[in-house]
């Protein structure tokens, strides 16, 4: 058997590879929309890829099933668990082959034997590997969004992202049942997990790639309870808003996704600095600055928002982008390449071109915001100069705040800022050390107001011991 693992960490996001020596077949589980990687391995190890394998809808990146259909004839293997048939809608032309608890999929000599494992997901399955070289005991399992290193699968995602309501205690109570399944399974199975720390599909997954159901039986905290209320309210205690672009995915991923061969390819446009400022006011389009926020700070054309590549970059990108506009960016002829592909990864096809960066800092009109110590905002707060805002998630807020902040969560600010912050005096905005608050900051001057950030965010505020609060 050959088993492989790819990692996308703009996504935080497991797929694999698994092969079957004797037969030259393989699969891929979880596949990502960018199948080159997978083709490319298969070719160096003689295989043809003839079955896709999905855990379930996933919410936070664009599946690869339909383009793997597409391009290698092969078989999409989804859950007819939950309800409404899973909820996949895939056209006539995808193979597929819905399978239930227990079904068994050979590929080759190797078995995946399918559980259905809900919880994160109403539909979501994992599979049980058996490799053919043993076939009396199965080697591991991939569990897809259902068990991670050191976490589970969250179960509020329908409910806060898709609006399904009371959806969250139901996937809760379900997640109870799912790891009492878990829970018998032999110690030594290695677990395979289809995301690893910075996915947002849990509250605090683990860095390492893979664990055993043994160490997780032993240390992760969810597998601990044996009372469902205790585990519920564990459970969904903590879990961050999820990004606004997981419902674009959840649609996406029923089956709807186009093929990458269809997309129409960014244009690199020669520098404007005219043109550049029409598209900025024109409703349809949406112009990004990826410079660094110090350059950004410094001059930047009117209109534009800034969120800074790489770090980053797709979170906020899917946090704060309209699927329905036209996306165009300042950035560095050398990784037009990359941002593409990281677009299309969350499903963001309409990326129309690029612009250099090298001239926006000679540009005629440009705009500038000041970075200042807390020391400085604070005084001004004193003398009622300045309003603080506060763009940290929910539960940061909840846990410590500056007295008399305005809290707006970054990835509302653009629909929430003109309700929530009076434009009646200048803002300092913050988040935990300065990142987000850097891209607030380009949001907030779009709409008029006079902005500040605070260097090195709450962080650096506390470490001057300044005053905060707790709720």
């Amino acid at each position: 058997m050959f088993l492989k693992y790819f990692y996308d960490d703009s996504l935080a996001q497991a797929s694999y590879m698994v092969g079957c020596q004797a037969t030259g077949e393989a699969a891929i589980v979880d596949p990502s929309r960018n199948i080159e990687a997978y083709i490319r391995t298969a070719e160096k190890q003689g295989f043809t890829i003839t079955a896709a394998l999905e855990t379930h809808i996933h919410a936070d990146f664009v599946s690869g099933s339909i383009e793997l259909s597409d391009r290698t004839g092969a078989t999409v293997y989804h859950s007819a668990e939950g309800e409404r048939n899973g909820g996949y809608s895939f056209p006539a032309s995808v193979n597929t082959a819905p399978v239930r608890h227990k079904d068994t999929i050979n590929i080759g000599k190797t078995v995946f034997e399918v559980l259905h494992t809900p919880g994160h997901t109403p539909e979501h399955i994992s599979f049980l590997l058996t490799d053919g070289a043993n076939p009396k005991k199965p080697i591991g399992i991939f569990t897809g969004d259902f068990v991670f290193v050191g976490d589970v699968g969250r179960p509020d995602l329908l409910e806060k992202s898709v609006g399904v309501k009371d959806s969250a205690t139901k996937g809760a109570s379900q997640m109870f049942e799912s790891l009492k399944q878990f829970k018998q399974l032999d110690d030594y199975l290695q677990v395979w997990p289809g995301h690893g720390a910075g996915s947002s599909c849990g509250k605090a997954l683990g860095a390492v790639p893979t664990t055993t159901v043994g160490y997780e039986k032993q240390f992760n905290p969810a597998l601990q309870y044996d009372d469902e209320q205790s585990f519920s309210d564990f459970l969904l205690d903590g879990q961050p808003e999820p990004p606004a672009y997981f419902k674009e995915m959840k649609e996406l991923n029923k089956g709807v996704t186009g093929l990458l061969g269809a997309i129409e390819q960014p244009v690199e446009f020669a520098y404007s600095e005219e043109k550049i400022r029409e598209l900025a006011q024109d409703e349809q389009a949406l112009v990004v600055d990826t410079r660094p926020s110090s350059l950004y700070s410094q001059g930047h054309l009117a209109g534009t928002i800034n969120i800074p590549y790489p770090d980053g970059f797709l979170e906020w990108m899917g946090w704060l982008t309209d699927y329905r506009l036209n996306v165009y960016l300042i950035a560095e002829p050398e990784v037009k390449a990359s941002l593409a592909e990281a677009f299309y990864s969350i499903g963001i096809d309409n990326v129309r071109g690029f612009f250099s960066p090298k001239n926006v800092s000679q540009a005629k009109e440009q705009r500038t915001y000041e970075t200042v110590p807390p020391s400085e905002i604070k005084e001004l707060k004193r003398e009622d100069k300045i309003r603080i805002v506060d763009v940290r998630f929910e539960n940061e807020w909840n846990a410590e705040r500056i007295p008399g902040a305005i809290h707006v969560m970054l990835g509302s600010l653009q629909e929430e800022a003109e309700e929530k912050i009076p434009h009646d005096k200048p803002v300092a905005v913050h988040c935990a050390s300065g990142k987000r608050s850097a891209i607030a900051a380009s949001i907030l001057l779009n709409k008029g107001y006079e902005v500040k950030n605070i260097g090195g965010g709450f962080a650096k505020w506390k470490a001057d011991s300044l005053e905060t609060e707790k709720p």
